[in-house]
């Protein structure tokens, strides 16, 4: 659905609904469109799709890339602010690698987002004896929702959960090893799956290498070693920032796989100051969007994230309301993002 609207619930005013820059003041919340913004700002409201090595924390290398980028800033624009910190996409032990995204300075705001996807891993699976003739339909069976308890060093409580798996490939077997492809629900514990798929084997098993593949709505296709964010800090200090674009990217790269709604400029200015999205506000929501609330159920509503026409993410929030009514609130907030 599109739809403008000058109601004065959305608390439209005398500028016009586009999003130009010529609409914004001196002391104009919202961001610029994402391919306009400047390295600083780019630095300041980004994503880095981290390739974690082995041995540090998760916590280590979000350290590093806050320090890098503050370093970065106090060269490039020693009069703005630093960020304050960073926050990663679901923490990794220090022996696991792959897929880390990080999103720096006021994206932190958003880190809930990747609870609301998949997440893919690549393991192998360390057999205690000889594998069962039936070792691949045994699998085969853990391809549903499951049940996992936390184990005693995770940090959170330690509580019988469901969690789903969407998929669960048995890529090779090699002796007592079996390389295996898991596509599964935020916050399963693929070290308890091995364990569980061990027992149900007979011969017991544990996890092996574990390398996270995807985040969504990141993968391993364009993952960057901490390297490459240290290399394009130097050359954008230089004056080519090239390398620094490719691995900075900005932080409604990691919204994507969200719902999306679009909300009138003066409608988000409105957000910036703690109202709900109404009715009035929207000007387009996509198909995701317009039938999320019906596809939910009794469930909580579906998270959306909310953007000016020219692409800036506003807020995210849960969608309460028909985008195509009148009136009413639309989008409760969750997440203010400007």
């Amino acid at each position: 659905m599109t739809r403008h609207s000058d109601d004065a619930e959305s608390g439209e005013d005398t500028e016009s609904d586009d999003g130009s820059a010529a609409d914004r003041s001196d002391g104009d919340r919202l961001r610029s469109p994402p391919d306009e913004r400047s390295v600083p700002e780019l630095l300041r409201f980004g994503v880095v799709n981290v390739d974690k090595p082995a041995g540090p924390s998760s916590h280590q290398l979000s350290a590093w890339v806050r320090d890098a980028i503050n370093e970065s800033l106090a060269t490039l624009d020693p009069d703005g602010p630093q960020i304050d910190g960073v926050a990663h996409a679901g923490t990794l032990d220090p022996k696991v690698t792959g897929c880390l995204p990080t999103l720096t300075g006021d994206a932190t705001r958003a880190a809930q987002v990747f609870l609301e996807g998949s997440k893919e891993y690549v393991s192998v699976l360390e057999l205690h004896g000889s594998p069962p003739a039936d070792f691949r339909d045994v699998v085969a069976e853990f391809e549903a929702e499951i049940y996992q308890k936390p184990p005693r060093k995770s940090a959170v409580t330690r509580r019988l959960r469901s969690r789903t798996i969407h998929d669960l490939d048995v890529l090779e077997v090699d002796g007592r090893q079996a390389l295996l492809r898991i596509r599964c629900e935020s916050g399963t514990y693929v070290r308890k799956l091995c364990h569980d798929i061990g027992l149900a084997t007979g011969v017991g098993a544990h996890m092996g290498h574990l390398r996270r593949t995807a985040t969504d709505p990141f993968d391993d296709s364009d993952l960057h070693p901490l390297q490459d964010l240290t290399d394009g800090i130097a050359w954008a200090e230089e004056g080519d920032d090239a390398l620094l674009r490719e691995v900075v990217r900005p932080a409604e790269d990691a919204l994507v796989h969200l719902p999306s709604v679009t909300i009138a400029p003066s409608a988000a200015r409105n957000v910036a100051t703690g109202a709900p999205v109404y009715a009035p506000g929207v000007i387009d929501a996509d198909s995701a969007s317009a039938e999320g609330e019906q596809a939910e159920g009794d469930g909580d509503p579906p998270l959306v994230a909310c953007h000016t026409p020219d692409g800036a993410a506003v807020c995210l929030g849960r969608l309460v309301g028909d985008p195509d009514a009148e009136s009413g609130v639309v989008v409760s907030l969750e997440r203010v993002l400007v």
